[in-house]
């Protein structure tokens, strides 16, 4: 395992972007690149993953980050440091993690006195921990794609941070590094616009399985993209609604409004006017939390409101941590959309619903048993203090569960969130990419 956290950035790279994301062609620009993303089951974590060039026996993994700003890895001896001048030091140093000294944008190169070598700060999401490292470039190869299939390898330079090893703590077990999707120059969508000349948008599709032949997939570009069967309609072209994105703070992530607030089976779930202002309830999006997180306020009346809706059902006490509302699942019923709960509808801004149905709102916990998987934030939210100073936590977080098998364009160009709803309506699911390479 060793060997393999060491692997060189460029290898490290060609797993984020191998087999990389389908998007639009933007104007004259190039095509669509398309990444397979893998779930990992005892971290429940979502990695890309690829095989190294140089050696199809070696897969590198690196977890997907909504709201970090950079790409960071391991790195080994002998790469090339970029200058304190150069513009992607100067991006590097535009969403200063939190817990982290402001040092300037770099040190001193020893191995030339009037030179001053780039310093970033990787930022690990899971541990809440953070280093300071060489700012490095590398070449890294991808697949473009039509949205149905690969199609051919590209390649192109990639800005990205070192790290220790050391700031690997909580990631899966052989993975290697972080890659950053946030509303940054430096994210992986901005460097894949800039170099391919696609739009800066990106399509995500997360996996809820985490077995062989389970890989979710990411489109940059924003699409197309066909799901199995075959004869299925795009589906970015197919989407069951949008919203305006919207800032919190100084986060680089992407979040969302509900003007509305939420509603349980239908019913607006009543939150106390005078608690942070109520409503709008700002909601952000990570992939590096399982379940969505809920702020104390919010959280209580919501489990009052999902509590009230399934009075009739059989409850299993003590609940499974860490969920509050456990079921007995031999009596809860099923549906194509999952098990037959009430509905969870986040009622958007511009007058869209993201509802949540069973198969994204009851997590199997064991096999007579289902739990309601919302959570109640704790304390400081680490994900969230990029930009520096503290910021209020949003009051709910999207976690990855509820992704699932849910397209999700994140269009930064227009700043909007698109969303399908769970494709088990579609009769279909983000596994189904052919990632067969065209002939």
């Amino acid at each position: 395992m060793a060997e393999l956290r060491q692997l060189k950035p460029l290898l490290l790279l060609l797993a984020v972007v191998l087999g990389a994301l389908a998007c639009t062609v933007a104007g004259d620009g190039g095509m669509p690149l398309v990444i397979p993303i893998t779930k990992d089951a005892a971290t429940l974590l979502y990695s890309v993953s690829a095989p190294v060039a140089e050696n199809d026996q070696i897969t590198n993994h690196l977890v997907l980050d909504l709201s970090g700003p950079i790409i960071w890895s391991t790195c080994p001896d002998g790469y090339v440091t970029l200058g304190c001048t150069s513009p992607a030091c100067m991006q590097a140093h535009r969403f200063h993690p939190p817990n982290c000294p402001q040092t300037g944008y770099g040190k001193p190169d020893a191995d030339n006195p009037h030179r001053c070598k780039c310093t970033a700060h990787p930022h690990n999401p899971v541990s809440g921990d953070t280093a300071s490292d060489d700012m490095t470039q590398f070449t890294t190869s991808v697949n473009a794609t039509d949205g149905k299939n690969p199609l051919y390898t590209v390649s192109f330079v990639v800005s990205t941070s070192c790290a220790p090893e050391s700031l690997l703590a909580g990631l899966p077990e052989n993975d290697v590094g972080v890659v950053g999707l946030a509303r940054s120059a430096l994210a992986l969508p901005a460097q894949i616009a800039d170099t391919q000349k696609v739009a800066n948008k990106f399509a995500l599709c997360l996996p809820s399985g985490g077995g062989d032949g389970d890989a979710g997939v990411a489109i940059f570009g924003g699409g197309p993209l066909f799901l199995l069967p075959p004869g299925r309609p795009d589906v970015v072209a197919t989407l069951a609604g949008d919203t305006p994105l919207v800032k919190h703070g100084k986060s680089p992530g992407y979040f969302i409004s509900a003007d509305k607030g939420i509603a349980v089976n239908q019913a607006q779930v009543q939150l106390d006017g005078n608690a942070y202002g109520a409503t709008p309830l700002v909601v952000g999006l990570s992939s590096t939390i399982p379940y969505t997180e809920l702020r104390s306020d919010v959280y209580r009346a919501f489990i009052k409101a999902f509590d009230a809706a399934t009075a009739g059902r059989a409850r299993v006490t003590p609940a499974v941590a860490p969920f509050e509302l456990c079921y007995d699942s031999t009596q809860l019923g099923s549906t194509r959309l999952g098990y037959a709960v009430p509905q969870i509808d986040l009622m958007l801004q511009g007058g869209k619903n993201w509802t949540v149905f069973g198969a994204n709102s009851m997590a199997q916990v064991n096999d007579h048993t289902a739990c309601l998987a919302f959570v109640e934030m704790k304390g400081e939210h680490k994900q969230y203090g990029y930009g520096g100073g503290a910021t209020e936590a949003p009051a709910v977080v999207i976690g990855g569960f509820q992704m699932e098998n849910n397209l999700l364009v994140f269009d930064e160009e227009n700043q909007r969130l698109g969303f399908s709803s769970l494709l088990f309506g579609r009769q279909t699911t983000c596994s189904n990419f052919n990632f067969t390479m065209a002939a």
